[in-house]
């Protein structure tokens, strides 16, 4: 993998990708969820790189991603596609953990000729019918009521919520490291907030994966994909033993699904 920058007037986004690119293979951009980075998928990067092109990123506003101003899902997913140009490819699957999923969908929205499959880990669905008036109000003002918990009591939380595993906590806690407690807050309030401004009710016409940790006690994330689920016609995998980062508790579990999953699109 070979470090690049994508150069933008908001600010420098890095991102990493294969070292050569075979035009034959598909292309597999991760993106990562709220707060984390690249690091996320050290996992699927190792498993994956061999047979696949691969390109996983600190989104805008994340990790080495920063200082980035305004950030936004419509910026997000311009990035997102300005990189697939800057290497001369066309399209890509994009695997989307979390608010990964919301990036990629924002990529669906504007983009769909860029976008060969979707696969989404422990995410939820862009539409207006799944979130309430009270979901609305809570994702809009987390800046206020996350500020109000000391500094460690919220990294603690974010990453125990998460995860399962020991290895996975350690991965977010270091993830989370990066970020001031202000930034931190700031991060979530925006991420959050930034989705219910370009969530829109979304037809997603390319293949589709639904990836959800049995654990996943995220917010209403097994709620909304049983009935996304049921919505698109597409079976839910179910991750044993994993919560929110289900493809970092359980990465062989995840890896194995996505593997299956590809085999079907590159059949096609």
């Amino acid at each position: 993998m070979v470090e690049k920058i994508l150069n933008s007037e908001s600010g420098n986004v890095y991102y990493w990708i294969s070292d050569t690119i075979n035009e034959k293979s598909l292309t597999l951009f991760f993106m990562h969820g709220l707060t984390a980075s690249h690091k996320l998928f050290v996992n699927q990067v190792d498993y994956f790189e061999k047979e696949y092109n691969v390109i996983v990123w600190d989104a805008p506003a994340h990790g080495m991603s920063r200082p980035y101003n305004n950030f936004s899902y419509e910026k997000a997913a311009n990035a997102a596609v300005d990189i697939l140009k800057e290497n001369h490819i066309e399209s890509a699957v994009l695997l989307g953990q979390s608010m990964g999923g919301y990036i990629a969908q924002a990529v669906i929205k504007r983009f769909p000729d860029r976008v060969k499959a979707f696969v989404s880990i422990d995410s939820t669905p862009f539409g207006e019918k799944y979130y309430s008036k009270f979901d609305k109000w809570i994702l809009k003002h987390f800046e206020g009521m996350a500020k109000m918990y000391p500094d460690k009591m919220i990294r603690k939380a974010i990453a125990k919520q998460c995860t399962m595993t020991t290895h996975s906590y350690e991965n977010m806690c270091n993830m989370l490291s990066v970020y001031g407690k202000d930034e931190l807050c700031h991060l979530m309030a925006i991420g959050y907030a930034g989705f219910m401004e370009d969530n829109c009710d979304l037809k997603i016409n390319c293949p589709t994966l639904l990836l959800v940790g049995e654990q996943d006690k995220t917010g209403n994330v097994q709620k909304y994909n049983k009935e996304w689920s049921k919505d698109i016609n597409v079976p839910i995998s179910w991750i044993k033993d994993a919560a929110h980062n289900s493809n970092d508790d359980q990465p062989e579990q995840v890896n194995k699904c996505i593997k299956d999953f590809l085999l079907t699109i590159s059949a096609s």
